[in-house]
Formats: C-alpha cells, sequence, structure tokens
C-alpha cells in the first residue's frame, strides 16, 4: 500500500521524526530513569506514565517511518476551473439543502471540524476534477449516497497550514 502525499506533507513529516528522535526521545528517556528512581515501580505513577509517553513516541516514530517509506508524491495537476488538491470548494446539499464549504486536502492533514476534508473520502473522491455547476453523485457507503452541486471553486495551495494529523 502507497500513501499519497504531497512533497510538503513529506517535509513536515520528516520535520518530526527528527524532532521526535533527537530531541524527544533523549528528554523521555530521561523522565523514565528519573521516574525509576523514586522507587517501589509497581505503585510508581511517574514511571508508568513516563513509560506510557516513551512508549507513544516510538509508536508515533514507527508510524511516521512508514509513512515516509511506502509514500508517493501526488501531484495535482487540475485545471484552473476544476477542483484539485488544496482548492476550497462550495458544495449545495441538496438533501440537505444547505452549502458547505470545504477545502481538499491529504489523508494526512484532514480536519472535517476545521473544513478540511480527504481527497480519498467520499465526498473529496467525488469532487476532484468537478467544475462549478456540476451535480454529481457522492456514494458514503453501499447503501447510501447523495447528490450535490458545486457552488463555487477557490483555487488553493499548499501552504503548509494545515498540521498533520496525530492518529
Amino acid at each position: 500500500m502507497h500513501n499519497e502525499l504531497t512533497r510538503i506533507d513529506l517535509e513536515k513529516m520528516r520535520q518530526e521524526l527528527d524532532y521526535r528522535r533527537i530531541t524527544l526521545r533523549p528528554q523521555l528517556l530521561e523522565e523514565v530513569k528519573t521516574a525509576r528512581s523514586f522507587g517501589d515501580l509497581s505503585e510508581n505513577f511517574e514511571y508508568k506514565a513516563a513509560k506510557q509517553e516513551k512508549n507513544r513516541n516510538e509508536s508515533r516514530i514507527r508510524f511516521l517511518e512508514n509513512m515516509i517509506r511506502t509514500a508517493r508524491i501526488y501531484e495535482d495537476h487540475s485545471q484552473a476551473d476544476t477542483v484539485g488538491l488544496y482548492d476550497k470548494v462550495t458544495v449545495d446539499l441538496e438533501e440537505d439543502g444547505e452549502e458547505e464549504t470545504w477545502q481538499v486536502v491529504t489523508t494526512v492533514r484532514q480536519d472535517v471540524l476545521h473544513g478540511l476534508i480527504s481527497k480519498e473520502s467520499p465526498m473529496g473522491r467525488a469532487l476532484l476534477g468537478k467544475r462549478a455547476g456540476d451535480r454529481f453523485w457522492v456514494q458514503v457507503d453501499r447503501d447510501y449516497g447523495y447528490y450535490a452541486q458545486v457552488r463555487g471553486i477557490e483555487k488553493g495551495q499548499d501552504d503548509g497550514s494545515a498540521a498533520l494529523n496525530r492518529y
């Protein structure tokens, strides 16, 4: 399996990986050693918390290494009048009679609560390549889908402001 990421996604991941390996790992190891010196490990909350944080960091390091190793660079070749990666799109949800505005991003930077939807989500997949005025079908799962219409497209680019997801 390959993860489609932008060059900025990869750079952000490499920076986080370097920080976690070079800066955070030694700090967390020192915290574990300090907490261990407090005595009885069976009742030592500080030790358990320090170990848990160290393990969380190691897990994130493995995750980032895997993502970087399996990544494929995604290049957006959308036309000026079609929806592409990092474009803000206003969509009319016909079923609800509501308009929503989303920015289409890569999976590792999606945050629906802040209007960032993954290009691999049902709506993101359906939006890519559409033009203003296009009516389209969004297939959510095997049994449910709905119609929507593109109301407007504001071309965008990856400025690096969208943070990486934690997990």
